[in-house]
């Protein structure tokens, strides 16, 4: 049983990133953001590296992932009181 416990922990602390690991990560998509979106902002007329050029490529990403992955709402009760999960 204790084996078990215990394969059970390091399987869970194996899943488990540190800081740096996701701010590594969060670095990578907004890398690979700029370099899908940035010449598409750049076309539309926003000067490369402006606030206005990282609002463009912002917003088409989240469109795209808008497109891509649509959000789900369930509702559930009786009129007057309702919950909802939106996934």
């Amino acid at each position: 049983m204790r084996k078990l416990i215990l394969l059970a922990v390091v399987a869970l602390l194996a899943g488990c990133a540190t800081d740096a690991e996701r701010s590594l990560q969060a670095q990578k998509d907004v890398d690979q953001m700029m370099q899908i979106y940035g010449p598409a902002c750049q076309r539309l007329g926003y000067k490369a590296d402006s606030n206005e050029w990282r609002n463009c490529v912002l917003r088409l990403d989240t469109k795209n992932n808008v497109e891509r992955y649509p959000a789900t709402t369930t509702c559930f009760g009786h009129p007057g009181l309702f919950q909802c999960n939106t996934f």
